[in-house]
Order: structure tokens, then C-alpha cells, then sequence
């Protein structure tokens, strides 16, 4: 995700304008009923501390409710932070500390819309020690998934983490595709424990739960594979990782169609954020002859002003701004970020604070974008950051990698 993720970790990049990548795992875990949620983050944690601080303080102390950020202290261990299990086990006195029946590992960088709280029910009527949730994949993609084998039962007998030798179990219920590991960890806590003192204690393995904890448990324990239920209530179910660059890109476009993939105007199930102290988006200039001052197919922020510009399937985040002649097209413009008059972007991530010159012309020639010190993914999305030559910005707050975990009593 570099240059992005320089100072801003993945669960903090925006997304579809006003929302940061964490909200989708927080709503999720809120609209399940979830009421005691731990974040663990490790490197870069004042905006993450500061955003949680301001938007999730929703849940009661009171009733024993809380949302709360743990940073790394470096109790069990003289290392930050080894894998995913590592995280979990260097807060364990934490669980101990609540005492929760159950315990759900969760990413802070997926988009989907997810009730926990039916996952939980059918761990609790299978009885099962472990329950993973899953979803299909093509098996041409199985290489970036972890991939299970599952039994008529629904029970896991194997698991192949991002498999490359082009031979990936397929579906006992449907062999044209393949059961993939979302990250979603429903664990009985007893079980948890043990395992993450058992793995701390091989200085061989990973202490990550796709490579090392579940691979184990298999053998032993009953672990149950849960096919999600999306409640993002579309034709097709919908679930991202967002570990690339294209992939981050191709999420946000998913927002923008007329009839978008991603459902964010669902009252039922909703996603929440700050709420921005900024005035309405403003159009301004508009000279329909030429189609200027407007935007369509589009998400247009709070504080944003088209002044002259024409905005075309782009996302444009908090108080940016397109003055008058420029072109933006299948864009995501972070918070803050100022297109010149007469410039041309296209396809292009802008991160925050970045002002763009005016004549300037971006995403029409990848080798003139690589020439101008812009890095270009494979699919030939722009990355355009502050460090780019003849780009000028101002700082932003830094964002927090985290992980994110629900303790739920049964």
C-alpha cells in the first residue's frame, strides 16, 4: 500500500470520502450488538487514539461497555508486535481481565457488512471450539486468500495459506470455487488461551492464526467453517481485502456506480463516522455548455467546493477543492487536496493535503507520471503524495495500523 501507508496505516486511509477504513469493522461490530471492543494498534497510533476517541465514544461505561485502543507495552515479550496471535497474546491479560465466554478476532482493513452476532449462534449450535468465516473465491484469485478444506459437516480439515501451486481445494458444495479465510476468528476463550500459550512458546512459528494457530487446531479441535450471511442486501455477497493499492482503489469505485455494490444509504445496517465540522459541498461557475461546475457519479464531502471543474466518477474527501477547468475522472481525492485550474487527473489516488499546479496533466501517461516521480500500480492507477517533485502539501495526522477485536458473553 506504499506510498500511502508512509504515514497513514491501512486502517486509517479514507474511504468512500468521509469514512475511515476502520468504521466498516467498527459498525459492524455496534450494529451486532458487540459492546466490548478492544483495538490493539501498534506504530503511528495518535490519529487512530484521537479519531476513536471523538467518533466512538457511543457505548456506555457505565453498563461495562466500552470501545478502547491498547497500545503495544511489551508485557510478555522484550519484541512490538511478531503476527496477528503475537497481538492477541501480548494482551491476554486483558481477556482474563473480562472474563468473555467467547472471543472474535476481527481486521480493521476489510469492507463488508457483517452480523457477528448470527456467527456467534451457529458456533454455539455446533459446538464448535473455532469457527472461521468464509466466503467464495474463483480459484484463479486463491493465491491471496487462505484456503480451506471443509466436509459436508461444515467442519475444516485443512488449510492452505495463499496457495501458488495452481491446485487449491475446491468447494465440496460448489468445485467451480473455492472457500476462502475472511480473517473473522470466532474462538470459545478457553481454547484461545491455550492455544496462544502454546504458540508463544515455539520459537518456530509465525504467532499469525492463518499460518500457525488454526493449522494446529485443525488437527484437534472442532473447528467450523461459518459461510457469511451479507447484510449489505444486494444480488451478489460483497467483501474486499483491501491489501493492495488496485484493490483499495477498485473498493472506493465501488461506491459510485448509479446502483453501487457497497450499500452506504442503509438505515439498518449503517456505517458510522465522525461527523465533519465543515460546511455543505458547493458548486459553483457552472457552465453547462461545457459541462463545468458539476459533478456526477460521485461522492462530494462535506467543506468540498467545484469551482469551474467537472468532477467524473471520483470520491472527493473533506474540503477539497477543483477549480475552474479542471478535469477529475475516476479519482480519490483525500482531505484537503486543491486541483489547479486547467489540470487534468485521471485515475489517481491524491493523498491528503496535496495541491496540484494548474496545466498539470496526471493519469493520461503512466511513463510521464513515472518521470514526475508519481508511483504507478500495475493497472496504472497514480499515487500522487507531498513528496512528489513540484507537489507541494501540508502535514496530516498520521494513522494507526491496528487490529481490531470483540469480547462477546454469550
Amino acid at each position: 500500500m506504499a506510498p500511502l501507508t508512509r504515514e497513514h496505516a491501512k486502517p486509517m486511509l479514507p474511504f468512500g470520502g468521509i469514512y475511515r477504513l476502520v468504521d466498516v469493522t467498527l459498525s459492524n461490530c455496534v450494529n451486532s450488538g458487540l459492546s466490548r471492543i478492544y483495538i490493539l494498534t501498534q506504530h503511528k497510533a495518535l490519529s487512530l487514539n484521537r479519531h476513536v476517541r471523538e467518533t466512538w465514544n457511543i457505548l456506555p461505561a457505565e453498563l461495562g461497555q466500552f470501545i478502547e485502543v491498547l497500545p503495544p507495552t511489551r508485557r510478555l515479550r522484550e519484541t512490538w508486535y511478531l503476527g496477528t496471535a503475537d497481538a492477541v497474546y501480548q494482551n491476554i491479560r486483558s481477556i482474563e481481565d473480562e472474563n468473555p465466554s467467547h472471543v472474535l478476532i476481527l481486521s480493521a482493513d476489510h469492507v463488508y457488512k457483517m452480523n457477528y452476532a448470527q456467527m456467534l449462534e451457529c458456533h454455539n449450535r455446533r459446538r464448535a471450539d473455532v469457527t472461521v468465516a468464509t466466503t467464495q473465491v474463483n480459484p484463479a484469485e486463491a493465491g491471496r486468500f487462505g484456503i480451506l478444506d471443509i466436509d459436508r459437516d461444515s467442519r475444516i480439515r485443512g488449510l492452505e495459506e495463499k496457495p501458488r501451486h495452481g491446485r487449491p481445494w475446491r468447494s465440496r458444495l460448489n468445485p467451480t470455487v473455492c472457500s476462502a479465510s475472511m480473517g473473522i476468528y470466532l474462538f470459545t476463550t478457553e481454547v484461545l488461551l491455550q492455544a496462544l500459550l502454546e504458540d508463544a512458546r515455539d520459537d518456530s512459528s509465525s504467532h499469525d492464526f492463518g499460518r500457525s494457530i488454526l493449522p494446529r487446531l485443525v488437527a484437534h479441535r472442532r473447528v467450523a467453517a461459518y459461510d457469511f450471511i451479507d447484510e449489505n442486501k444486494k444480488e451478489g455477497r460483497y467483501w474486499r481485502d483491501v491489501g493492495t493499492l488496485d484493490s483499495y482503489y477498485e473498493a472506493n469505485m465501488d461506491l459510485v456506480a448509479v446502483s453501487p455494490v457497497f450499500n452506504l444509504y442503509d438505515d439498518s445496517w449503517p456505517l458510522r463516522t465522525s461527523n465533519p465540522r465543515l460546511p455543505p459541498a458547493k458548486f459553483v461557475f457552472a457552465d453547462e455548455g461545457r459541462r463545468m461546475g458539476i459533478a456526477v457519479d460521485s461522492l462530494v464531502s462535506h467543506g468540498c467546493i467545484v469551482s469551474g471543474g467537472r468532477v467524473t466518477s471520483s470520491i472527493l474527501s473533506p474540503g477539497v477543492r477543483v477549480n475552474s477547468h479542471a478535469e477529475v475522472e475516476g479519482c480519490i481525492l483525500f482531505a484537503g487536496v486543491h486541483i489547479g485550474r486547467c489540470s487534468r487527473v485521471h485515475r489517481a489516488i491524491v493523498d491528503a493535503d496535496v495541491r496540484i499546479p494548474e496545466h498539470a496533466v496526471i493519469g493520461l501517461d503512466p511513463e510521464a507520471d513515472r518521470a514526475a516521480g508519481h508511483f504507478v500500480t500495475a493497472s496504472g492507477i497514480v499515487i500522487v503524495h507531498g513528496d512528489s517533485p513540484g507537489l507541494s502539501s501540508s502535514p496530516s495526522g498520521a494513522a494507526a495500523h491496528c487490529h481490531a477485536f470483540g469480547a462477546v458473553r454469550a
